[in-house]
């Protein structure tokens, strides 16, 4: 099937394509490459983050990470679209757009720091699971996109490893499971992840994605910044270790700039269903990731649950559209 995006660059999509249509052959590859570099950023970003976590506040840490990625996004785009109409401090078609995106994401990144402080990580890891699904309901809501019974299916089975995971491989945890406060607040926030990738390609317009993404990032930080303002004011910023600033850079390259870059590609390329199917890896990267640190490994029970995480994956990569 031929697709609007079929001769796109990875770093520029000037044509609007279809709400309905995918990529095919190399541009498909490079949506499914982008989503699992997406997974592995994101992991490496819990470790770094749990570290950073005692010494300042979520929507203080949120705001600058989200401040510096703006500002180093906006050199990428300088760079990158200098010379074209798209040029960064052009103002943006539909301004409107970027700040309902903007705003759900923040809203996706408050309520999950909220929900930190009332439950475990495990229970939210766990109301995460619940975004492929929903990922997928607002795809065939917003954009007319069909899921598959094959890709429904790799979904249940790759969510039921991620599950697995999550819980450590305990049973007696899995059932131990109650929805409070905490929980219910993240949901919130997940919702608001799942309608994002669809909303991406719905109000893109045209616009290159890095230009997208810069103005994207513009209006999470706003939000966030504006929600947070007495708790940035009140942090004590020239005393904060090193490994909160390590983690900061880190969050604003990687897991703010880059991770938007490669989820708004994907998402311009992949069903939405399949685009946050990748989010299931996750919890295995992490394991791998501890392992190869030399925190251990974990057991073999664990291992199995991300066994089928992993191929779970792969039917739904090789999956029909």
């Amino acid at each position: 099937m031929r697709t609007d995006v079929q001769q796109a660059s990875i770093s520029d999509s000037p044509v609007r394509p279809a709400t309905t249509s995918y990529a095919i052959g190399q541009e498909k590859l490079f949506g499914h490459l982008a989503m699992v570099g997406f997974a592995l950023i994101v992991a490496i970003s819990f470790s770094l983050g749990s570290r950073a976590a005692p010494h300042i506040g979520p929507v203080a840490l949120n705001a600058i990470r989200f401040a510096i990625g703006v500002a180093i996004m906006a050199v990428a785009a300088a760079l990158l679209l200098r010379g074209t109409p798209h040029r960064l401090l052009s103002v943006p078609r539909a301004p409107w757009r970027y700040l309902v995106l903007g705003a759900l994401m923040a809203i996706y990144f408050v309520t999950m720091f909220i929900s930190l402080g009332l439950t475990s990580p495990v229970s939210s890891g766990a109301v995460f699971t619940l975004i492929p699904f929903m990922s997928a309901g607002f795809g065939f809501l917003l954009l007319g996109q069909k899921a598959s019974p094959v890709v429904l299916i790799s979904l249940l089975v790759a969510g039921a490893g991620a599950v697995w995971v999550i819980f450590g491989g305990s049973l007696d945890a899995l059932l131990g499971f109650q929805i409070g406060t905490g929980e219910a607040i993240f949901f919130i926030g997940c919702v608001a992840h799942a309608i994002y990738a669809p909303l991406v390609k719905k109000f893109n317009r045209g616009e290159p994605i890095v230009y997208f993404t810069f103005w994207t990032l513009f209006g999470t930080a706003l939000c966030i910044i504006i929600y947070g303002a007495g708790e940035i004011a009140r942090t004590d910023w020239a005393n904060l270790p090193g490994i909160v600033w390590l983690t900061v850079v880190y969050l604003a390259i990687f897991a703010t700039g880059v991770s938007f870059f490669l989820l708004q590609y994907a998402s311009m390329r992949l069903p939405v269903s399949k685009v946050f199917g990748y989010s299931y890896l996750i919890p295995s990267i992490i394991i791998v990731l501890e392992g190869l640190s030399g925190a251990g490994w974990t057991t073999l029970s664990v291992l199995a649950g991300a066994l089928v995480t992993v191929l779970g994956l792969v039917v739904l990569v090789v999956a029909a559209d």
